[in-house]
């Protein structure tokens, strides 16, 4: 098994060094908070996290998000205690919660919060795929509309 914790820090320790990747923005992603944290301390400049979300409650996605408020990260999520957000309304649902807990709760800039309303599986042939691509566009242009300021991810 990979160390996940040793293999973020040496990554991003190897690429501070590095005058050309240095300059570039760098998201952390795991889905292990201890990686996340190792990697926050490795990293120059305003960092994106990935994988910040509701899946453990509000209590633990409130802890997470003060740490990295406090490190001027932007965040990433879509994510809540019942998984993914799968349909329009349940991406807006979902969006909205953690906007308004973001922004209102904790003070977080709105500018730094990119919201990934989950795409999915497109052009696989199975029928019940055939709205996800339609209901990601939509998700977005509902969340652009109705949530200030988010940016949006495709993933």
């Amino acid at each position: 098994m990979l160390d996940s914790q040793a293999a973020m820090v040496r990554f991003l320790n190897l690429v501070a060094v590095e005058p050309d990747i240095a300059r570039v923005p760098v998201m952390i992603d795991s889905s292990k908070w201890s990686v996340i944290e190792a990697g926050l301390k490795c990293v120059q400049g305003k960092p994106i996290v990935n994988s910040i979300s509701l899946k453990e409650g509000e209590q633990v996605f409130i802890e997470h998000a003060r740490e990295l408020r406090r490190t001027g990260a932007a965040v990433i999520m879509a994510f809540d205690e019942q998984g993914q957000a799968d349909s329009i309304e349940r991406r807006l649902q979902v969006c909205t919660r953690a906007y308004r807990i973001l922004t209102a709760g904790l003070g977080f800039p709105p500018e730094d919060i990119i919201f990934d309303p989950n795409i999915f599986a497109i052009a696989t042939g199975i029928e019940e795929h055939n709205g996800y691509g339609v209901a990601f566009i939509e998700a977005t242009r509902r969340i652009k509309r109705e949530l200030p300021h988010v940016l949006v991810s495709g993933g």
